[in-house]
């Protein structure tokens, strides 16, 4: 072989080994530019977590601080409490001094502003009454208002029974009678005395009659009071709630009939009354100047 020969193809050689040479070179200043560019990355990534941190850090101090006024402030509003609740302790026994006092100087105090639990009065009992105003009161047994109010002063054991049903809730008064009459009676004079109800079948009377409820009427608000309750059935709750009334207002109400036209007819009908001059515990005689009415016929 020619010494030509031989040069070139080491040429050929050393040109094939060049070129491998620089594409590796290439490959590296490719990855060396990649690795760069992940490390600038990183670094971004460590600023903004080193910039979060100290936010963190700041907002814990912040914290901190409003922590310290927290427990200063709770400190001192423990302090005004315990402050306030010794004033309140005081105020409460001079409230139940004076109330013992006006108590026994024959006061009727309202029951919603008196623990009678913490009042030291002669006897140490108090009564719990109502008054015309509906409202119950304290006073010490048998003591008089010395105000001179025109409120008549009522205990619980001055009513009458039907009244004193009547001022029950139905869960009480269920629970106090398991008659139907009896609660349907304590009902129709609730309907009577207090306007809440709404359902009122009682009619205004003139004069010997104060009011007054008709059989008829008082059969369909037994139906309306009782719901599912038949008509046959109602005609004889409207016969044992009458009598129930009688029993229970101790004979302060009373059964009159009356002769009435209907479509040409005449029929009887019973009718539960309130005479005018019923003596009825916490009620005055009223007298209605309104226009006269028929007088009752009875038989």
């Amino acid at each position: 072989m020619a010494k030509t020969d031989i040069f070139e193809s080491q040429l050929a050689a050393l040109t094939d080994r060049i070129e491998r040479l620089e594409a590796e070179l290439r490959r590296k200043d490719e990855r060396i530019a990649a690795l760069e560019a992940r490390f600038d990355s990183h670094d971004d990534r460590l600023d903004s977590h080193a910039d979060r941190f100290d936010d963190h850090t700041q907002r814990l101090e912040d914290h901190e601080t409003t922590l310290e006024d927290c427990q200063t402030n709770s400190t001192t509003t423990a302090k005004q409490t315990k402050a306030a609740l010794k004033k309140a302790n005081t105020n409460k026994t001079r409230l139940r001094e004076l109330q013992s006092r006006e108590l026994e100087k024959g006061a009727h105090l309202r029951a919603a502003t008196v623990d009678e639990h913490e009042l030291d009065v002669r006897g140490d009992r108090l009564e719990r009454i109502t008054k015309d105003d509906g409202r119950p009161y304290f006073r010490l047994p048998e003591h008089t208002d010395p105000l001179d109010r025109n409120d008549v002063s009522l205990a619980y054991g001055d009513l009458l029974p039907i009244q004193q049903l009547a001022r029950m809730d139905d869960d009480m008064l269920r629970s106090t009678t398991n008659a139907l009459p009896t609660r349907l009676a304590a009902k129709l004079w609730r309907a009577r005395t207090d306007s809440s109800v709404g359902d009122d079948p009682w009619n205004t009377g003139c004069n010997s009659i104060r009011e007054y409820v008709k059989a008829s009427e008082l059969k369909h608000w037994i139906r309306r009071r009782e719901p599912g309750t038949s008509e046959a059935y109602a005609k004889k709750l409207v016969s044992r709630t009458i009598d129930a009334m009688l029993d229970l207002s101790k004979h302060r109400v009373a059964v009159r009939k009356r002769t009435e036209r209907k479509n040409g007819l005449e029929y009887t009908e019973r009718r539960l009354i309130v005479p005018q001059d019923a003596e009825i515990p916490g009620e005055t005689t009223r007298t209605d100047e309104g226009s006269p009415e028929t007088a009752d016929v009875l038989g």
